[in-house]
Parts: structure tokens; sequence; C-alpha cells
């Protein structure tokens, strides 16, 4: 978890995403489900699409967007704020893996192990801030005298409304997006979740970032060689070769009274919230009017 990194796909959105919702944009905003080329670096780049294509064409909200993986919507996003700021961004999140500063990166072209990226998501649930993730917080002798004691980093990534707006729009992923289901058999869960699931080229590496209000955790699924991978999107995504042992983990977690794990929803800023945060009705199908 901490020192083999891989691909991480679509997990990688989330911080693309940030970026509009710190310059104040709404999870309600919606752009046009189109093709989208950027150039850079005397290149055109124009990604593809892996969502149902009844969906192309239509205007939608950033929190759908995000919800059902949509790539156009991502390089959009990428297109205003530029690779640079994805990385930086990123940076303060707590991700020392190679970045290049290419437009690819918003669909999770990077290597990054578990262990940073659960740390990077850390921060959406921990109003903003980013903890260094560590194991040791103090060594006593065997008197209780303390010996040394570790105090980890603090980064303040965004306030505190800015990171209940991405908790917001993560949330999406689990009522109506790719990780709908932990909503039904076997899980069944009905507390509030936010997350990601993530899948990566020719479906070698699956994700599953899942966030409560006091735990998160991150699962990968995959070989120890790119070269092993599904054959299709049906077996081969984050949302079936992930999001299942995440659920399981979850499902014992939560039935388990000695660890205490919270069930209800995360926490309001203190202060009011100015940015929309109620969309239009989402659907699995499609937005309400």
């Amino acid at each position: 978890a901490k020192v083999g990194a891989r691909q991480v796909g679509s997990t990688f959105k989330p911080i693309v995403y940030s970026l509009a919702i710190q310059e104040g944009w709404s999870p309600c905003t919606k752009i046009p489900n189109v093709p989208v080329t950027i150039h850079f670096d005397d290149k055109d780049w124009t990604p593809r699409n892996s969502t149902p294509k009844k969906f192309d064409g239509q205007m939608m909200t950033i929190k759908r967007g995000l919800a059902m993986s949509v790539n156009y919507i991502t390089a959009y996003i990428m297109k205003q704020f530029g690779p640079e700021a994805a990385v930086t961004v990123a940076r303060r999140l707590g991700i020392t893996a190679k970045l290049d500063p290419y437009p690819s990166i918003c669909l999770g072209t990077p290597d990054i192990t578990v262990f940073e990226m659960v740390g990077a998501y850390s921060a959406f649930a921990n109003k903003g801030t980013w903890n260094e993730p560590i194991f040791v917080t103090r060594i006593e002798d065997r008197n209780g005298k303390v010996l040394a004691e570790f105090i980890p980093k603090k980064v303040e990534v965004m306030d505190e409304e800015k990171s209940y707006v991405m908790l917001e729009m993560l949330k999406g992923v689990t009522q109506f997006g790719t990780g709908v289901g932990l909503r039904s058999a076997p899980f069944n869960f009905i507390s509030p979740i936010a997350g990601k699931t993530g899948t990566t080229q020719h479906n070698a590496d699956g994700w599953f970032m899942g966030i409560t209000p006091d735990l998160v955790s991150g699962c990968w699924v995959g070989g120890d060689d790119p070269i092993i991978h599904f054959y299709n999107m049906e077996e081969g995504q984050g949302s079936k070769m992930a999001l299942p042992i995440w659920g399981l983990y979850m499902k014992k977690v939560w039935t388990d009274p000695k660890l205490k794990i919270s069930k209800g929803d995360f926490q309001k800023p203190s202060k009011k919230i100015t940015i929309e945060l109620n969309c239009p009705k989402e659907t699995e199908d499609g937005e309400d009017p």
C-alpha cells in the first residue's frame, strides 16, 4: 500500500474537480457533455468518453459528471485550469509520486500508491486540511516515559466550505453514479458515503476510495504486472473489482462496536454555505428537468 504505485485512473478526477470548487463553482454548474480538445505542447489531445452514449450532447451538472466519471466533463475542467494547477493541488494533498503536467493526468495516468491516495482523500473529510499519515505517534519506555513523539505535518488545502462541497459531490458517486452498487445487495448501505471508483487502461487496475465521517479507506485490485488484466469493462472496472471488497470490509467495520465508526452524515461547516448544493434531482437515467 505504501510502496507499490499503480495507475490510479478516475480516482484522480476529484483532485481536478476541486480546482473548480475552490474557484466557487457549484456542483450544479452545467456544462455540455461533448468532446473537448486541449492544445498542449504543440499537440491536440481529445479524450473519449467511456460512459453511455445516451448522455452525449446533453447539458450535465459537474456533480453528475463526477458521479458518472464522464471524461468529457473532466477534460473541460482541466482545460479551464491547466495541468500545472492540478499538480499543485496534488502536491498539497501529500502526493509525492511523479506527476507530469500533461492534460491527460486528469484521467488518472499517474502511478500513485494506495497510501498516498487515501491520505489525499482524507483532506476532504478533514475540513480541507491534509494531515501527513503516520503509523507511530510516540515511543515510550516500559515506565511510560515518552522517548520520542512524532507530530504529523498539516497543510490547509481548501477551506471548510469547499471541502464540504467536495464531499457532497463525492456522495453522488454512491447515490446515483458508478458506486451505486453499495446501495443494493449484498451491502444495502443506507449511510452517507462519499467515494470514487477508478479503472485504468486495458482494465488492468480497479480502485475504490471510500469516505465516511471518521474513516477514509482505499482499495486497489490488480496484478503484479499491468499485462495481467480483464478483457472487458463488464467485470474489469473499479465498481466490479474494488468496490465489492471495500463494501465487505465496511460491513465488518460498521458491525464492530469496538471501532465506533459513525454511520452519520458529514458535519456541515459552522458558517453558512454560500455555494448552491440543491441541484435538480439526479437519477440513474438522467436529470429531471
